[in-house]
């Protein structure tokens, strides 16, 4: 029997095949994340806060949004924020199009803006960092929103991952949770509207250990045990080319563009 969820959400344990699987996973070879740092020179820490990395690193899809120069956040944080980046590879854009059909189809029409389209993917890889010669566990991601507008979509592959929605940020623990579920490999997650998307916080409290698949990935002393694809939409008109930035992003996110063409002929466009 389905599950019922709360309106706004959906979940498909099983919404790949292993043949699919095994061609994101072929695709995800081609790639070569990067660990960026969350401030830059001139976008400096504010005073109760400090340079710091990134818990894992991150590929970004159709635009790049870097953390240095503040993530996608309408009305006022969404100049400069998005910056061209590489298409979507086919297998990617068929998922998409199966995607969007099950939000149409599954979610309220008033939660879906009306050139809503996911061409927006961050690609997180969640596991350990080695440091020193020591494994430091990395795979979490505390409580935050995403503000690209409309549902956005979760594809999950290796271990699973223990997700919850609270209210509001909090040390409180358990306290302020709302619902939690576990995403599985292969699964897909939806979540959309007022309550989902708008008002609470989402977060990776853990992700396991069980499953013993360390996925053969270009990470950096780093090993990848669970790889997640967040589709969003970002309206096009604001995309920039990296060109096209101030001269200030420019120089604070220089070296990063620089690392992505060593691997990447679209990158390589912009040095």
């Amino acid at each position: 029997m389905k599950d019922i969820l709360p309106k706004g959400l959906y979940y498909k344990k099983f919404f790949i095949n292993r043949q699919e699987r095994s061609d994101i996973l072929n695709y995800l070879k081609t790639l070569y994340p990067i660990w960026e740092n969350r401030f830059s020179e001139h976008h400096p820490p504010p005073p109760e806060d400090e340079q710091r990395e990134l818990l894992r690193p991150v590929y970004w899809l159709g635009n790049w949004q870097f953390a240095c120069l503040g993530y996608y956040h309408p009305p006022k944080g969404y100049k400069y924020r998005c910056v061209y980046a590489e298409p979507y590879p086919k297998l990617l854009r068929e998922l998409i199009n199966r995607i969007e059909f099950i939000a149409k189809k599954e979610l309220p029409k008033n939660y879906i803006p009306e050139k809503w389209h996911l061409n927006t993917c961050l690609i997180n890889y969640y596991g350990d960092k080695i440091e020193n010669g020591k494994k430091v566990d990395r795979a979490r991601v505390g409580d935050h929103q995403d503000f690209e507008p409309g549902p956005v979509a979760s594809l999950s592959l290796g271990e699973r991952a223990f997700f919850q929605f609270v209210a509001g940020k909090s040390t409180l623990g358990r306290e302020n949770v709302i619902f939690e579920q576990w995403l599985e490999d292969s699964s897909l997650q939806i979540f959309a509207g007022p309550k989902w998307k708008d008002e609470l916080f989402h977060r990776v409290q853990r992700v396991e250990k069980k499953r013993k698949e360390i996925f053969d990935l270009n990470t950096k002393n780093f090993e990848t045990r669970r790889i997640n694809f967040t589709f969003r939409y970002v309206p096009t008109e604001h995309f920039h080319h990296w060109k096209d930035l101030p001269k200030e992003d420019q120089a604070d996110t220089k070296g990063y563009v620089q690392e992505l063409a060593q691997h990447s002929e679209f990158f390589k466009k912009f040095i």
